[in-house]
């Protein structure tokens, strides 16, 4: 059930600090209003992207199950346990984007997606944390590959955030930009990517 976050056992000698941050994000989210949702989304969304993007493989239909796996998140978060967080995102983002494939699976007449898509034949249903990891490094090289081909200015900040998974903060400190100006290359670089990323490019 996605309603609930899964429960975890604590090491001995206490909680890991990751844990403990999950739980301040939480109780902030929880707490607060749009800003405070902002700052979970730029903690967490980079994760949450490349969960559904190891299952989709399509940097357009990432963007949207993402969105649809965030909204997922915030209508659940006042049920949620705070032990386990990270993994119960996690869960939400493979089991949305599994079902996002096998939707569109039962939709042979619409046209393919022309960008980067997978073989969903070797995707089961469970919805495992250890599937998105498994999942995630099989396409690790080629998106890598991918990536290193980008124009510089693009390179730059798509490493930063959705694989480095640092901040608008922290890419702006260390490029120098605005804050603003980072957020719209990240936008220029998705839509390059779109543009001209291609599914026999990680065939």
């Amino acid at each position: 059930m996605q309603g609930k976050c899964s429960e975890r056992t604590s090491i001995i000698s206490g909680r890991e600090e990751s844990e403990i941050q999950d739980e301040a994000w939480i109780e902030a989210v929880r707490n607060g209003g749009p800003a405070e949702f902002q700052a979970f989304v730029q903690a967490y969304g980079p994760h949450i992207y490349k969960t559904v993007y190891a299952v989709v493989r399509s940097p357009h239909d990432a963007e949207d199950v993402t969105q649809e796996v965030l909204m997922l998140i915030h209508r659940s978060l006042p049920d949620c346990r705070l032990d386990g967080f990270k993994t119960w995102i996690t869960r939400i983002a493979v089991n949305r984007a599994i079902d996002w494939k096998r939707s569109k699976a039962r939709k042979p007449e619409e046209p393919a997606d022309s960008h980067v898509l997978a073989d969903s034949s070797n995707i089961a249903g469970t919805g495992t944390a250890a599937e998105a990891l498994a999942l995630e490094r099989e396409g690790q090289r080629q998106v890598r590959e991918q990536v290193d081909r980008m124009p510089d200015n693009y390179r730059e900040v798509v490493t930063a955030y959705y694989m480095e998974e640092k901040s608008y903060e922290e890419i702006a400190a260390e490029t120098g930009l605005e804050r603003k100006s980072v957020e719209s290359r990240l936008y220029r670089a998705r839509n390059w990517m779109k543009k001209n990323w291609r599914k026999e490019d990680f065939e």
